[in-house]
């Protein structure tokens, strides 16, 4: 089960990292293109822009494994054991069934976008919009594999490559 999790955790970080890389690529060729030549690629922002939003949708699980999204922890501090167990095990309860709303009501929109086309690209927004539910699971899926030391440990994932603050700052 540990090499499937740090499997499915590489595949995820990889997909960031081609994302990210293709992003950056498009958006400096643009920018170099606009300058040197005064004219610029017709799609390149549209296509950054949809990039973007999938890296922020893949990239939110890995967030959420090392502890990386916003928390307010003040009552987690000032409950006692049992009590805070109980609070860590309804907030992943809570997160689960947000997801998974999340995931459902993405996989409708996507379905009632998809003969919607982007201006630029004439691409089908089913494929922007495809984001939301495959981001929404993965976040479910990263939740399961952490919520055990979450809830009894209150503690994110380690990572000798990344930290909370890292993770935050992507």
């Amino acid at each position: 089960m540990e090499a499937l999790e740090r499997a499915f955790v590489a595949l995820n970080r990889w997909a960031l990292i081609v994302l990210l890389a293709a992003m950056a690529c498009i958006v400096f060729a643009n920018v170099t293109l606009r300058y040197l030549t005064n004219d610029s690629l017709v799609w390149a922002e549209e296509v950054a822009r949809y990039l973007m939003v999938w890296l922020t949708f893949l990239g939110a699980g890995q967030v959420l494994r090392f502890g990386g999204h916003i928390a307010i922890e003040n009552l987690h501090d000032v409950l006692p054991g049992r009590v805070g167990i109980a609070l860590r095990g309804l907030l992943v309860i809570v997160l689960l069934g947000f997801f998974a709303t999340m995931a459902w009501q993405g996989a409708m929109y996507t379905s009632l976008t998809r003969f919607q086309t982007t201006a630029a690209t004439g691409i089908s927004f089913a494929w922007v919009y495809m984001a939301i539910p495959i981001g929404c699971t993965l976040l479910a899926i990263h939740l399961l594999l952490i919520a055990r030391r979450y809830v009894i440990e209150r503690s994110a994932m380690e990572s000798t490559e990344i930290d909370a603050e890292t993770a935050a700052s992507l």
